[in-house]
């Protein structure tokens, strides 16, 4: 067991040195939730009859983070789980409650607020986010993950 503990410690020192020995320019691959893989979407405002604004062009395998806010002119909801199953949602943020849930299909806004939404787009395609039950083409939030 002791020469088992030793050759592991041992192991560790050496790639311990065998990194510190590198030019000192490389770093460690800083993976998916990196702060340079991340970026700022425009904010979506939810309104009676307004616009929402798009259309989204995302990179699969980028951080994004999205504010969604409703002002309050109605119980405003946005479906789009095709769009919520082609990405891993990291987490909803509500008046400072964090949320991390398995996966989304729709949203709504009982009241005005905002909430926060972070997630890597996965899966490349087009898809939307839609107010339920509109037909105008502003209504829809078109997006696309290459």
């Amino acid at each position: 067991m002791r020469f088992l503990i030793a050759l592991a410690l041992l192991l560790g020192l050496a790639a311990t040195a065998a990194f510190a020995e590198s030019d000192g320019d490389e770093a460690p691959p800083a993976g998916l939730l990196a702060a340079g893989n991340k970026e700022k979407l425009p904010e979506v405002m939810l309104s009676v009859g307004e616009p929402m604004g798009g259309p989204w062009v995302l990179k699969s395998g980028t951080y994004y983070t999205v504010k969604i806010t409703s002002d309050g002119s109605g119980e405003i909801g946005l479906t789009g789980a095709d769009f919520f199953h082609a990405v891993w949602v990291d987490e909803v943020v509500i008046e400072g409650l964090e949320v991390r849930p398995m996966g989304l299909q729709s949203v709504e806004f009982d009241e005005p607020g905002t909430m926060k939404i972070t997630f890597i787009a996965v899966k490349p395609g087009q898809y939307a986010l839609m107010i339920p039950g509109s037909t105008g083409a502003d209504q829809r939030l078109a997006i696309t993950i290459e």
